[in-house]
C-alpha cells in the first residue's frame, strides 16, 4: 500500500474510524465489530502503520489542565520567500515546543501557527525569540483564542474513494 486512499477498502476505513475514536480499542473488539479475525485486524493495522496512513498513536492532552491556558493563532509573513529562507523558518517553527501546529500556506500570509503557552508573558518572550530576532519575519499577526470550540486530530473518512464503511 503506497498510502493512497484508493487502496483502502471498507474494512480499513472502519478500522481507521474506530481507532480515531479510541486508538486503545482492543483488536479483538475491532474484529468483532467488523466480522474479521483479530489476526486479520492486526495485519491491517500494521499495514496501515507501515504505509503511513496511521502516522502515530498518541494521547490528546487538554493544554489548560497542564498549565498551558493560552492558545494563540499567529499568521506570519516573511520578508523574502526564497527556498532556503522558507526552510529556515520551517526549521525554527518545528524546533519551538510551544508551536503545536505549523502550516506553510498560499494566500495573504506565509505561515499559520497554532501555539499553546502558559501566559501572555511567555508569548511575549516567544515573539522576541522567534519573530523579532529573525530578520526575515516581515510581520506577524496574533489572534488569541477565546474558546476552543472544536479541536482534534480526526480526519474525515467520508467519501474515501473506493471504500464504504462496513
Amino acid at each position: 500500500m503506497s498510502g493512497s486512499s484508493s487502496e483502502l477498502d471498507s474494512f480499513d476505513v472502519t478500522i481507521l474510524a474506530i481507532l480515531q475514536r479510541d486508538n486503545q480499542t482492543p483488536q479483538r473488539r475491532i474484529a468483532e465489530a467488523i466480522h474479521l479475525s483479530a489476526p486479520a485486524v492486526q495485519r491491517r493495522i500494521r499495514r496501515l502503520e507501515a504505509s503511513g496512513v496511521i502516522m502515530a498513536n498518541v494521547a490528546m492532552l487538554d493544554p489548560a489542565k497542564i498549565g498551558r491556558q493560552l492558545s494563540i493563532v499567529v499568521n506570519v509573513d516573511l520578508e523574502r520567500e526564497r527556498s532556503a529562507l522558507i526552510d529556515e523558518a520551517k526549521k525554527a517553527f518545528l524546533a519551538e515546543a510551544s508551536v503545536q501546529q505549523c502550516y506553510y500556506v498560499a494566500g495573504e500570509t506565509d505561515f499559520v501557527l497554532i501555539l499553546n503557552v502558559p501566559s501572555m508573558a511567555d508569548y511575549e518572550a516567544l515573539t522576541r525569540r522567534l519573530f523579532f530576532a529573525n530578520s526575515n519575519i516581515k510581520r506577524f499577526r496574533t489572534f488569541v483564542v477565546m474558546d476552543r470550540v472544536k479541536t482534534g486530530t480526526t480526519v474525515s473518512l467520508d467519501k474515501v474513494p473506493g471504500a464504504s464503511t462496513v
